[in-house]
């Protein structure tokens, strides 16, 4: 008669155990133990475990940490991923405004080009960078095939996106939170 411990390692893994594994594996490539190829390995090993053996097989050599030190370097990454956070709360508020255009408006160019509705006198804004239009009850924000890109809200911007009071918008290096007027 098998013993407990064979049973209970043929036992298919579960969701949690799979996430753990994954966890256990992205920490070993974090701290330098493991190859970016290895992980990849590794990885795909553990997404088709169909037994807890084979989950321990693929993180056994990885997982030696004791709990303290474990809950310890949950606690840092925690405190650091607040203090990014703030840094990013912070960094908004110092952004200069930048009024979405009146009634009557519907269009405003955006560059370094004279004649621009918003002329940007920076060298990473294109001369014609991005055109705000008035479409319908809202604003959307078009890139002009710029050099350094528009960005609203960190992501860059592929064609047109629409925009609102509160958003950050970047163009090249020029970072605005846009307001209503």
């Amino acid at each position: 008669m098998a013993s407990i411990e064979s049973r209970t390692a043929l036992v298919r893994p579960s969701e949690n155990e799979r996430d753990r594994a994954l966890h256990v594996l992205r920490e070993g490539v974090g701290a330098g133990r493991l190859s970016h190829d290895t992980f990849i390995r590794r990885m795909e090993l553990v997404l088709a475990a169909r037994t807890r053996a084979e989950l321990a097989d693929a993180t056994g050599d990885l997982d030696t940490r004791d709990p303290v030190s474990r809950f310890l370097l949950r606690t840092v990454a925690k405190v650091s991923a607040l203090r990014v956070g703030l840094r990013r709360s912070w960094y908004d508020e110092q952004l200069p405004g930048l009024g979405l255009p009146g009634p009557g408006v519907t269009v405003l160019r955006i560059g370094r080009m004279t004649g621009s509705g918003l002329r940007l006198g920076d060298a990473t804004v294109s001369r014609h960078h991005a055109e705000l239009r008035r479409e319908g009850d809202g604003w959307v924000l078009y890139d002009l095939g710029s050099s350094n890109g528009t960005f609203v809200n960190e992501l860059r911007v592929a064609g047109a996106v629409v925009v609102r009071a509160g958003d950050r918008v970047r163009f090249g290096s020029l970072a605005f939170q846009l307001t209503a007027v």
